[in-house]
């Protein structure tokens, strides 16, 4: 299309560099036949045949022409309405901004290193801390992390990202909770 565009362009160029050593006369003449041409084009097609314009025909028009005013388009003679040209310049300017507008790279942003490190490093001093946990833990310290991007993070670096709490045993919580036990053994007054 791009091509196909630029010929248009190119050859439209020498089209009006070459009415420019003519006179109006023959301006006015040349305009008074392609006119008639259009007219007989019209009647031949029909009133139920529309005529089909190329992308890069579209563009061309719409460049073109939309800087007439709407009273000099509407006065024009055309194989379409000026609504309809003036709809084809909205559409390229939309699609020429959703263009410009889309971003570079799509979907979710990578997460920051700094984190993915302290998310490992919390796993790492505790084993039996679940993505949920860790995903509790880093909402206290003020970071945003969604519990889905904990848990991406974990399988990425092949851990488990939901470790099995029955794995734990009785004897196993009693020693970690040993000292905090003692603590409140030897605080209580003997009989």
């Amino acid at each position: 299309m791009l091509l196909r565009l630029a010929y248009l362009t190119v050859t439209n160029t020498f089209a009006a560099l070459r009415l420019l050593p003519m006179r109006d006369r023959d301006k006015d003449v040349e305009i008074l036949a392609l006119r008639h041409q259009i007219t007989v084009l019209e009647r031949q097609l029909g009133a139920d045949t529309r005529v089909r314009f190329a992308p890069e025909d579209r563009a061309f028009l719409a460049a073109l022409l939309t800087s007439l005013p709407r009273e000099v388009l509407r006065q024009l003679r055309l194989l379409v309405r000026p609504d309809t040209v003036l709809r084809w310049h909205r559409d390229l300017m939309k699609r020429r901004h959703a263009h410009a507008c889309r971003p570079k790279r799509r979907g979710r942003p990578p997460t920051v290193r700094s984190i993915r490190a302290l998310v490992l490093r919390l796993v790492r001093e505790n084993p039996g801390w679940g993505y949920r946990r860790i995903h509790g833990e880093l909402t206290t310290l003020g970071i945003k992390v969604a519990p889905s991007t904990v848990w991406e993070i974990l399988k990425q670096a092949g851990l488990d990202p939901a470790p099995e709490r029955a794995s734990t045993t009785w004897a196993d919580f009693l020693r970690s909770q040993a000292d905090a036990l003692l603590a409140a053994d030897s605080s209580r007054p003997s009989p």
